[in-house]
């Protein structure tokens, strides 16, 4: 293995650094010894398969130690001193740049997968090769995903599709960015992946006939011409396809650049003439042609694309370039480390990190993980439009960006007094979407000031961001007071009196694990939004029932009940445990119909056992006597269904009751009743029971009632 490693580097790099390549991959193989995959290779097999990614990039020998040992801290005893003691600083750095985060406790999977990205990203902006070693890390990973469990399959293809492959696209790296898109939707929607393989193959040798022979007609112009050039066919990616099929509702008949056809030639010269000449032969299709020389891509990408159409009908794209912006287009930024050991990271390339060093700006605004991700995907990775400046900058916004997200993106001050707005020199609303190539002008006024509605306008998550920071700021005072009202409010709708929950100590202990700096700002984020009242909520709730379980202790410790060890794990087929106690009757109040996955407290009654209710239950919160209260758990072991209440606001719509049973049905749950009533505001509110297994299967369909059009929101409630 290692000399087939050291043989692929030399054929780019005569003078890489062999010793350190030998100590690298010998290093790995003796630590991950005894390691396994999932297919039953040896575990070295997947570094080795990084180092091979990395050196067919034409890395440097730091990078591909470093992809050699990028698991090393991650799956070793090794720690990073050990790292930077044998192989040096720089590539420790590497290393830790894409270890993720262990020794850290978060809430939720999807709050550590956010900060192992935002840990990344930081590193990948103090060194790029950060993200190509985990890039080609992912590949490989994605290679063999066949090896893992379906549920894993499909979180590894997820996060690829949403985060690697776009960020593969920013770096310009379009090869890696291509195979992690194809890899990605095999294993997300199998069976439209291989319907589309076989569709396109149908037409593969059909389609390679029609561009050989275009190839063999342009090779005979361009010599009669005196232009050197290689050209040949270029295959599209699958998911591409895929995406004007699904996302842009496009029959495949209708899809034209299935194969295109990829003139190189050496000089910018070189390529417009080619452009004519193939203007000459072919007729152009009006609309369909595209500078990206005379106007790159953010991540420097260059080309000419132009559709045509031969005599015959038969359409397909021709790509025209140098041989330096192809190597560009294949490899970006990773081109620049060809035949190189050092690298000046003051280089010309740093221009195309400007997106990178936004997002490490603005990222220090945002507090919430999953709100970093929000940016991340919006701001920084989706689908872009890229317009321009009076003075003719590009600006790049995410695709869907109104001139509000254009002003923001300026300047917050441009923003915060923006007043209207002319595309093209004609005036727009400020709902306008931004068009590939629009010249924006912002008509601002210091008069003028932002609105809560520009929330519902805006794409971008900076834009929003500004917004909320923007009244945040101006109106502070109000804010602590609404916060205050939002709390006082909740607290009564479940239940509690607000003098017994939203005591001092507890809300400065909320304040804490929120990591708030003081009262007052939890009260203000409460009020503006950046807060939920559930946030807050659950921490006051979470110690107002710890007193109640000390309660119920000694209650039990009084009458005689504790302390027996053959019943304290007593289990009974109700589904719930009541500790300490054995053949006592159980049942859930229908007062909150709690089900598993429900924080849940047991209560003494008067010759009818003990009843069941969730910790928020009013009825829980309302009553004194907290000697009454057991300390209940659900009996993990013990299968059941249980009845969920629910109710739904929704716009008063003929089809919304019919969704609504769809959902219900789609989810493979029961429907045991649904009736609806309509306000006076002209509000439809829909009340169902579907009988439910545990607190996730109803979580998920609430999720899905509140994504069906026209309803507002939907919620658990009482019996």
């Amino acid at each position: 293995m290692l000399e087939t490693l050291l043989k692929k580097i030399k054929s780019y790099n005569p003078n890489v650094d062999e010793d350190l390549i030998r100590r690298g991959f010998l290093f790995a193989e003796e630590k991950h010894k005894g390691q396994f995959r999932n297919s039953g290779e040896e575990y070295i097999i997947h570094p080795y398969h990084v180092a091979l990614i990395l050196a067919d990039m034409n890395m440097d020998s730091a990078t591909i130690v470093a992809g050699l040992l990028h698991d090393v801290i991650e799956d070793t005893d090794v720690t990073f001193e050990e790292v930077k003691d044998l192989f040096g600083e720089d590539i420790a750095l590497l290393v830790d740049g894409v270890t993720k985060l262990k020794k850290l406790s978060y809430q939720t999977k999807q709050e550590k997968q956010a900060e192992n990205i935002r840990k990344m990203v930081l590193a990948m902006a103090k060194d790029i090769r950060v993200i190509i070693v985990k890039l080609a890390d992912r590949l490989h990973n994605l290679r063999t995903l066949e090896y893992m469990t379906p549920e894993k399959r499909k979180e590894k293809a997820t996060e690829s599709l949403e985060i690697y492959a776009p960020l593969a696209d920013r770096l310009g790296i379009s090869r890696i960015k291509w195979e992690l898109e194809d890899l990605s939707l095999r294993y997300l929607d199998p069976d439209n992946y291989y319907k589309l393989v076989e569709m396109v193959n149908k037409r593969r040798t059909e389609r390679m006939d029609l561009i050989n022979q275009i190839i063999e007609k342009l090779q005979v112009a361009l010599i009669d011409v005196n232009i050197k050039a290689d050209i040949h066919g270029r295959p599209k990616n699958f998911y591409s396809i895929y995406k004007k099929m699904h996302f842009k509702g496009r029959a495949f008949d209708e899809i034209y650049d299935l194969s295109a056809i990829r003139v190189l030639v050496s000089t910018i010269n070189d390529c417009y003439a080619v452009l004519g000449v193939v203007h000459s032969m072919f007729k152009p299709i009006p609309g369909r042609f595209k500078d990206y020389i005379a106007m790159p891509k953010p991540n420097k990408y260059q080309s000419l694309h132009t559709t045509v159409m031969d005599a015959k009908g038969e359409t397909f794209e021709v790509q025209i370039r140098t041989y330096d912006m192809h190597r560009t287009a294949e490899y970006g930024i990773a081109a620049h480390w060809k035949y190189k050991e050092r690298v000046n990271k003051t280089t010309s390339f740093d221009e195309n990190l400007t997106w990178l060093r936004q997002l490490l700006e603005w990222q220090k605004d945002v507090n919430d993980p999953n709100d970093f991700m929000e940016t991340l995907k919006i701001d920084f990775l989706a689908d872009e439009v890229f317009v321009f400046t009076p003075n003719g900058d590009v600006i790049n916004l995410p695709e869907g960006a109104t001139p509000i997200d254009f002003a923001y993106r300026v300047h917050s001050g441009v923003g915060n007094t923006c007043q209207g707005a002319k595309i093209n020199g004609r005036i727009v609303p400020l709902h306008y979407h931004l068009k590939n190539g629009d010249i924006v002008e912002i008509i601002t006024s210091s008069n003028a000031e932002p609105s809560l509605d520009w929330l519902g306008i805006v794409k971008s998550s900076q834009a929003k961001t500004k917004i909320r920071q923007y009244f945040k700021v101006r109106d502070r005072e109000k804010n602590i007071d609404r916060g205050k009202e939002f709390l006082e409010r909740e607290a009564k709708k479940l239940g509690y009196r607000p003098g017994d929950i939203l005591r001092d100590d507890w809300l400065e202990d909320a304040m804490e694990k929120l990591k708030i700096k003081s009262l007052e700002d939890m009260y203000a984020g409460v009020g503006y939004g950046s807060i939920t009242v559930n946030q807050v909520m659950a921490k006051l709730v979470d110690l107002y029932h710890q007193e109640y379980k000390e309660a119920a202790q000694e209650r039990l410790v009084t009458e005689g009940l504790e302390g027996k060890p053959d019943r304290t794990r007593a289990k009974k087929k109700s589904g719930v445990i009541v500790k300490g106690l054995d053949n006592v009757k159980v049942r859930f109040a229908k007062c909150c119909n709690p089900v598993p996955g429900d924080e849940i407290i047991g209560y003494i009654t008067r010759g009818r056992g003990v009843s069941v209710h969730r910790m928020d239950c009013i009825n829980i919160a309302q009553n004194d006597d907290k000697s009454r209260y057991l300390d209940v758990s659900w009996d993990t072991g013990e299968a059941g269904s249980y009845v969920a209440h629910i109710e739904i606001q929704a716009m008063d719509k003929s089809t919304v009751i019919g969704d609504v049973a769809n959902r219900v049905n789609d989810s493979k749950l029961e429907l045991q009743a649904l009736s609806a009533r309509t306000t006076k505001d002209h509000l439809l509110i829909i009340t169902l029971h579907v009988e439910i297994h545990n607190i996730d299967e109803l979580d998920r369909l609430l999720k899905k009632f509140k994504k069906q059009k026209y309803v507002y929101d939907a919620y658990r409630i009482g019996s």
